[in-house]
């Protein structure tokens, strides 16, 4: 039996992060197998940031860090599923609770916001 994500198929694996008591998904990213590895030895999420090419410790810059709370791989030890309690009560850069906050009506093709800003990312990311 496999004993986790298999890195040797792909540098890099999608992370799907779910919060853990709602349910709601999050966020997608990757890790690489440090980032997996820090994962599980601090208990706070940590991805690859595939734009920076380096590691993103999640809520280094805005405080809203993901706690984990369990960990899950697919069939395939190619993609991961992380519960996490979300700090901050926002995982999106934008400031958003999910970075799924925009939905596609599939009859019009019109797109809705559907989410409330939790923070102002000109604020919290100020450089």
């Amino acid at each position: 039996m496999s004993m986790g994500p298999d890195f040797s198929k792909a540098e890099l694996i999608p992370v799907i992060a779910q919060d853990e008591q709602s349910g709601d998904v999050l966020m997608l990213a990757y890790m690489n197998q440090t980032a997996y590895e820090e994962t599980l030895k601090t208990g706070r999420v940590c991805y690859f940031s595939r734009s920076r090419n380096k590691l993103w410790r999640k809520g280094e810059e805005s405080g809203n860090v993901q706690e984990l709370r369990s960990i899950y791989f697919d069939c395939d030890a190619d993609t991961l599923l992380v519960k996490v309690h979300q700090i901050g009560g926002a995982a999106c850069h934008e400031g958003y609770r999910s970075c799924f906050f925009r939905k596609i009506d599939p009859a019009t093709g019109n797109v809705d916001v559907i989410g409330e800003r939790v923070f102002d990312p000109k604020k919290v990311y100020q450089k």
